[in-house]
């Protein structure tokens, strides 16, 4: 879902691997340690975050680190293993694909969406002849996001209706009706503005290229040759695979009332946009990849990486599924963060893909995803 879902819930409105890239799942601290990031992780918990769980990936090989709890009634410690929702950074593997699609001929990201979905978009100024698949992944279509209609943020996202509507199954029509029965934010191409919608028709548009579901298309072009044992796309399964933690969220404005289990709900509100789990390592172990040109042509590679400015933060820009941000010491870090009920996530890495740092929170109220990254990049 929004990789700034943590907001919205709080206002209610939120080819094989090389051996190069080959490692051990976990490894002992290596010289020098991350002593910063585990004590930022843990400064998270003290905040108020229940539980962090972190994995680093780089030239000394694999580190991992958890604090707090991953269930809250029983007190059980999050695990360096713990799979989670990850939001957001669905968008990336979306993203992917579709780039994978152009290297192969298949589409080119200048087509526009109403060549691939007649009549999609459509409807209250909404105009697929004029957005491009490219507008889709960098967010500059201007389509409405569904996420922010008022109905929704009320039914998915508000104590009493989450828990009478947590289980139910919403067709990509469903929630793209959702975002035509409102105006477009702006005209395709004229500013940025982040939209669940746009990646719900990115998948859309693979299904139809391909004949396959994206799930389908993710498991066969990215988890299987990546091996990522972790990582799913659960359709309409409501559960977490094991090992997992629970997930907690407000479900209100307030950040100071009860928290509720919202581990189990129906991806399908995410459909595309924010419905994928993986854990830690096997998101270092895809961002890695992806960077060092193991998933993508250059060529492909390069267009991932050419961004649009982030409005609002002068110190963010998108690219197509991928975002680029520039921490206080100067490093830039490519990645994307994701946060769904219960779940915020962040992966991040170094332009070359050799220093990657995965986290979860299993709360969506709380904590400084920034300092973690601040701790492992920067050393403070």
């Amino acid at each position: 879902m929004s990789g700034h879902v943590r907001t919205m819930l709080v206002a209610a409105t939120a080819v094989a691997l090389s051996a190069a890239l080959a490692g051990p799942a976990l490894a002992a601290t290596p010289a020098g340690g991350h002593d910063a990031t585990r004590r930022a992780v843990e400064a998270a918990v003290k905040d108020g975050v229940p539980g962090v769980t972190a994995s680093v990936r780089d030239a000394h090989g694999t580190w991992s680190t958890t604090a707090g709890v991953g269930n809250i009634r029983t007190g059980k410690s999050r695990s360096p293993y713990d799979r989670y929702r990850i939001g957001s950074i669905t968008k990336t593997f979306v993203a992917t694909v579709l780039l994978q699609l152009e290297a192969e001929g298949r589409l080119s990201l200048d087509d526009t969406v109403e060549k691939w979905l007649p009549g999609a978009v459509h409807g209250h100024g909404h105009d697929g002849s004029r957005i491009t698949l490219r507008q889709l992944l960098d967010h500059t279509s201007g389509i409405f996001n569904y996420t922010e209609d008022d109905t929704f943020v009320s039914t998915y996202f508000v104590k009493d209706s989450f828990f009478e509507h947590r289980y139910d199954r919403r067709t990509p029509q469903d929630l793209l009706a959702i975002a035509m029965s409102h105006a477009p934010e702006f005209e395709p191409g004229t500013s940025y503005g982040y939209s669940n919608t746009n990646y719900l028709l990115a998948a859309m548009v693979i299904e139809k290229a391909t004949g396959n579901s994206y799930g389908a298309e993710i498991r066969h072009r990215i988890i299987e040759p990546l091996h990522l044992t972790g990582t799913s796309v659960p359709g309409t399964r409501t559960t977490l695979p094991r090992p997992s933690s629970r997930a907690y969220s407000k479900l209100a404005e307030s950040t100071t009332g009860p928290s509720y289990d919202v581990t189990e709900l129906s991806p399908t509100i995410a459909a595309g946009s924010g419905d994928m789990i993986s854990d830690s390592a096997d998101l270092n172990r895809f961002l890695s990849a992806l960077l060092r040109g193991a998933l993508l042509p250059p060529r492909q590679l390069k267009e991932m990486k050419t961004t649009v400015p982030v409005k609002g933060n002068p110190n963010a820009r998108y690219g197509l599924g991928l975002g680029d941000r520039t921490l206080s010491c100067g490093v830039h870090v490519w990645g994307h963060d994701g946060g769904i009920h219960g779940s915020n996530t962040v992966v991040s890495a170094t332009a070359d893909g050799r220093h990657s740092l995965a986290f979860n929170f299993n709360g969506d109220w709380t904590g400084d995803d920034k300092a973690v990254m601040e701790a492992e990049f920067c050393g403070k």
